[in-house]
């Protein structure tokens, strides 16, 4: 399987290195976008190359995760995330941007654009409220925290995360795994830092350190134009929180699409044509 072309870059942040992976040529307004917690800039690949036809749009993997180095500090607040995002848009020289996040990115998408609304364009929430459903969110707490320090094959990753260990050489997700993995004299390691793992783990064992900031007042601070895109049978984004988030911003314009969670890997045409309609002014 081979991937679309894109340019790859790093930039310094604080006290890591951010990787981001760059595609299309200068037009209208830029697009930057900010994956999830289990996932990466990888995953938006074919996306980002599907919206470049008309402007520029960058993936970044945030610090701790993908190809950006884990911060030595363990700075991992949501204004160390949004800094991060201020730091690559000054790098690549976008004065002003459509802000494209999804679950753990979109938090911090809206925490960037609250805080600096001089340089959005617009804010694009994937699969995103303020308020994660307990269903999904015991999910992801379990998966992050049963994670292992380090998997012996690239099949043992699969099984863990619920595929089928003899999928082919060029399947997808096959492929998909071996770019979230690192191989270590230990094995294979998750690209993602063991702070995110351990967190968790203390969830489960009820010591978790709170629930963080509000957001759901950030949102309500965001006033560029801001397209909310759930999806339809997701765990994470709880049916009942739609009408709060509808009225939470007057800005807000609320979709849905038919998929899970996981909104650009189950509905990318979808998520696709809906972003296209709102960058465009459609209704």
């Amino acid at each position: 399987m081979s991937l679309p072309e894109h340019q790859t870059g790093t930039v310094a942040s604080g006290d890591v290195e951010l990787f981001y992976r760059r595609f299309g040529a200068p037009g209208a307004t830029p697009i930057l976008i900010v994956h999830g917690l289990s996932y990466f800039s990888y995953d938006w690949i074919p996306i980002a190359d599907t919206l470049a036809a008309d402007r520029e749009v960058v993936a970044m993997d945030m610090r701790g995760f993908g190809d950006s180095t884990w911060s030595p500090s363990q700075s991992y607040g949501v204004p160390d995330f949004a800094g991060d995002i201020v730091t690559l848009l000054d790098h690549l020289g976008w004065d002003s941007v459509n802000l494209m996040g999804h679950s753990m990115g979109g938090r911090n998408s809206t925490w960037c654009a609250a805080e600096n609304p001089d340089r959005m364009a617009s804010l694009i929430l994937c699969d995103y409220s303020p308020q994660n459903a307990p269903e999904g969110s015991q999910r992801v707490t379990k998966t992050v925290a049963g994670v292992p320090d380090a998997f012996a094959t690239v099949d043992d990753a699969l099984e863990y995360f619920g595929k089928s260990r003899d999928l082919a050489a060029d399947d997808p997700y096959r492929i998909r795994m071996e770019a979230y993995l690192k191989k270590t004299d230990a094995g294979y390691i998750v690209k993602r830092d063991t702070f995110f793992r351990e967190r968790f783990r203390a969830t489960l064992e009820g010591k978790g350190g709170g629930h963080g900031p509000d957001m759901w007042a950030k949102l309500a601070e965001v006033r560029c134009p801001t397209l909310v895109v759930r999806g339809s049978r997701s765990d994470m984004f709880a049916a009942e929180n739609v009408q709060r988030v509808k009225d939470t911003n007057k800005n807000i314009t609320l979709v849905e699409v038919d998929g899970g969670h996981d909104v650009g890997g189950d509905a990318p045409d979808a998520l696709v044509a809906e972003v296209w309609g709102f960058l465009n002014g459609k209704p």
